[in-house]
């Protein structure tokens, strides 16, 4: 008998404790090397990203109802309990025996301490009795969602209490993933059918044009639609801060931070595949992925290029009528798909906004006069949006806001927004849409 699902999900869980690895990379090796079918892949998928999303919470059930003190559990053991209380809390198609019985094997398997297996045993046994008279829960948002109580108070002094909760419900919750139409190739009607009939369920989605949500994709690389280059998986956030920048026909633009590229092929794709776009990443492999991605879709105009961003390239100057800097940032608008990014230590956080900053000025100097320059990231942090925007504002007279319009629910924006994953169903997102004027930028 092959790796079970469970014993994938496991590993990943471990690697996360032990080696700092991070679970979206690390599962998707993690599925293939053990040639899990569809369905498996799916509930490891689950289980790693449900223990994850509500580890304080599987937690705070563990230390009720265990003996021995977290700290005495080994991160195996600790894992198990996690994996068996979630299959049980939050799975009403896993029969609670099924749970119980794999929780305990796997303990045997991986847990030094032969004594390990009948600990867990006798604590999901004790969840299980304590589900049947009314399970309590702790009274903490913090505990109750997972998330680390610092974030929680970031959250709060940016929104009401009742909508906090419901940030931290979102974040939690699972997103349907988003295909984004490479309309250069079929449409969106098109390419639902052509999904449909491979157990695909495509809807479009309710306001962004060209976008379906999928459900039951499994792996996506095997499609014939995906090789094919007919459509790239982009959220819907990311996608409206290029529909905000508005790339136009024969634009020569710099995507300053792209890697994979999604925005400089949704950029190409609103061009018609007229005008360039020269795609830059500091990372090497990464070049490779952004020239990957474009051969697939057929943007034969995009070029990539290694590039730090903090580093005045002359060549550069002045070049661009749009540049786009989504710039490296603590990803916390994005938990929903990676659910352990809300663990990162917020005192190695702090030197962000001025990478951030370094990069902005930096990447205003390859601005035409007349031209655009886009500041974005995926992060909910006014210490790396709104104060990083602003600042730059300040500091460059040149520079103004310029008000645009997005489709459904965002409606009219006066130059920056963020996106909240509650309120609009996308990514925690913010953008500035920023037009240089005529005037000499400061150097």
């Amino acid at each position: 008998m092959g790796v079970t699902a469970r014993e994938v999900a496991l590993s990943c869980l471990l690697a996360g404790e032990k080696q700092g690895a991070w679970s979206d990379g690390y599962l998707r090796n993690a599925i293939r090397k053990a040639a899990l079918s569809g369905r498996d892949a799916g509930l490891c998928t689950r289980l790693t990203f449900g223990v994850l999303q509500n580890q304080m919470l599987l937690d705070w059930h563990i230390a009720r109802l265990c003996d021995l003190p977290p700290e005495r559990l080994t991160p195996a053991v600790q894992n198990c309990l996690r994996l068996g209380i979630y299959q049980m809390a939050f799975m009403d198609r896993v029969p609670v025996h099924a749970a119980v019985y794999e929780s305990v094997a796997l303990t045997k398997k991986y847990a030094r301490n032969p004594r390990s297996a009948a600990l867990v045993n006798a604590v999901l046994r004790a969840f299980d009795r304590a589900r049947g008279d009314g399970l309590p829960q702790p009274g903490e948002l913090w505990i109750r969602y997972s998330h680390p109580r610092w974030l929680v108070d970031a959250f709060s002094q940016r929104l009401p209490q009742s909508e906090v909760e419901e940030l931290l419900k979102a974040d939690n919750a699972q997103p349907l993933t988003q295909a984004q139409v490479n309309t250069l190739k079929t449409t969106p009607q098109a390419l639902a059918s052509e999904l449909e009939t491979v157990g695909i369920t495509a809807t479009a989605h309710p306001w962004l044009p060209d976008c379906l949500e999928l459900e039951g994709t499994g792996n996506m690389e095997e499609l014939a639609a995906f090789r094919d280059g007919r459509f790239y998986v982009q959220d819907a956030a990311a996608r409206l801060a290029v529909l905000a920048a508005a790339p136009r026909p024969g634009m020569e633009v710099l995507d300053a931070c792209a890697a994979p590229g999604g925005k400089s092929f949704a950029a190409m794709i609103a061009m018609e595949c007229k005008g360039n776009i020269l795609s830059c990443d500091i990372h090497p492999h990464k070049k490779k992925l952004i020239e990957a991605g474009a051969r697939r879709l057929g943007l034969a105009n995009i070029s990539a290029a290694v590039m730090d961003g903090k580093r005045f390239e002359p060549d550069l100057e002045g070049r661009f009528d749009l540049v786009i800097a989504d710039v490296p940032c603590s990803g916390l608008g994005i938990i929903r798909k990676k659910p352990d990014i809300r663990n990162k230590d917020p005192e190695a956080l702090k030197g962000l906004p001025r990478v951030q900053r370094e990069i902005l000025s930096n990447v205003a100097r390859y601005v035409k006069p007349g031209g655009v320059l886009l500041y974005a990231t995926c992060t909910l942090l006014k210490a790396e949006n709104e104060d990083v925007a602003e600042g730059f504002l300040a500091e460059n007279r040149a520079f103004r806001p310029e008000p645009f319009d997005l489709p459904g629910p965002i409606g009219h924006t006066e130059g920056m927004i963020t996106l909240w994953p509650h309120i609009h169903g996308t990514d925690g997102f913010f953008f500035a849409k920023l037009r240089r004027g005529p005037e000499a930028l400061n150097t």
